[in-house]
């Protein structure tokens, strides 16, 4: 593994398009709504890609799988990306869930509400207002994926094998100049942290 990617994905987005949600921890408002969420952290291989299905991974206990649903809130995910990512970077789930905590909790997260209103938003200006609120990454550290109409899908944030912030890989995520939309309500989107 030369490096990782830690990925966080816009809930409003995600809930908006995947109306058969409605009914996930995730999308139903009975638990909050929440902003970025955890997708998961994924190795990088050297020559690009990232190594997936790694062995026989045992499942996470149940209570593991509760203690991190405030970073990503479906159990299916949490399981689905150990057994995917996980399992090629730490012999058990704690391990690996721990490494994302770690990471995950290191972060802020900027105003997606107050962006979403600004006129002309580009790729660019979300990146600069992460870095205004994570001081020491730079721009070329994460990328941002769109969907096909310009909305903001999710932000990988890329890191090298001594889990410092890194350049992301050329071409990875949309342009910086490309036109971007936030879904948002005129409710602010949480993000939770355990």
């Amino acid at each position: 593994i030369s490096g990782f990617t830690l990925a966080a994905s816009w809930s409003p987005e995600f809930c908006q398009t995947h109306r058969d949600a409605g009914g996930s921890m995730q999308c139903s408002g009975r638990y909050g709504r929440f902003g970025f969420v955890l997708h998961g952290l994924w190795g990088e291989a050297r020559f690009g890609g990232s190594p997936q299905w790694c062995g026989r991974p045992s499942r996470p206990a149940g209570e593991l799988l509760r203690r991190n649903l405030c970073m990503t809130p479906s159990p299916g995910l949490l399981e689905h990306e150990w057994a995917k990512h996980g399992s090629c970077m730490a012999r058990t789930p704690e391990a690996y869930f721990r490494m994302g905590s770690a990471l995950w909790s290191s972060l802020r997260w900027p105003d997606a509400d107050r962006l979403s209103r600004q006129q002309g938003l580009t790729v660019r200006d979300l990146k600069l207002a992460f870095v205004a609120v994570n001081p020491g990454w730079k721009p070329a550290e994460l990328a941002v994926e769109l969907s096909g109409r310009g909305w903001l899908r999710e932000v990988q944030l890329c890191y090298g094998r001594d889990f410092l912030s890194a350049p992301c890989p050329r071409g990875r995520g949309a342009p910086d100049s490309a036109p971007m939309k936030i879904c948002c309500s005129k409710r602010t989107w949480a993000t939770w942290t355990c």
